[in-house]
């Protein structure tokens, strides 16, 4: 197989994320995060960071994202922009288009949309 560096937030659990937007929310707006992130509900705005974000597996976002580091086990529509990495799991959709260093999609995801793959600085 091959291994794909920078994804030591892949083993984060949900205990070690100060902050989770649980299963039973559905949140409507713009989210600004310092410190990572994990989205396990519902949210529909737009996203705005300079750390990690997690989509998990049961999640549903409707948002354009920036962030340092997407991982996607959810589905996503609208455009993702991470300054590191986009890691798209199997079972994880992403609708829109993707602009990012290194990009992943695993067998078993969706992608529908434009990939921008940015040179190291």
């Amino acid at each position: 197989m091959f291994e794909v560096k920078d994804t030591d937030f892949f083993d984060l659990e949900e205990d070690d994320f100060d902050t989770v937007l649980a299963s039973d929310i559905t949140f409507s707006g713009t989210i600004r995060f310092a410190r990572p992130f994990m989205i396990k509900g519902t949210m529909d705005g737009s996203i705005n960071a300079t750390s990690d974000l997690v989509i998990d597996a049961a999640a549903v976002v409707k948002a354009d994202i920036i962030a340092q580091r997407v991982l996607v086990r959810g589905k996503v529509t609208g455009n993702i922009e991470a300054k590191g990495l986009v890691f798209v799991s199997a079972g994880g959709a992403v609708f829109g288009d993707i602009t990012s260093e290194k990009v992943v999609l695993e067998p078993g995801s969706v992608f529908s949309g434009r990939c921008t793959m940015l040179q190291g600085s």
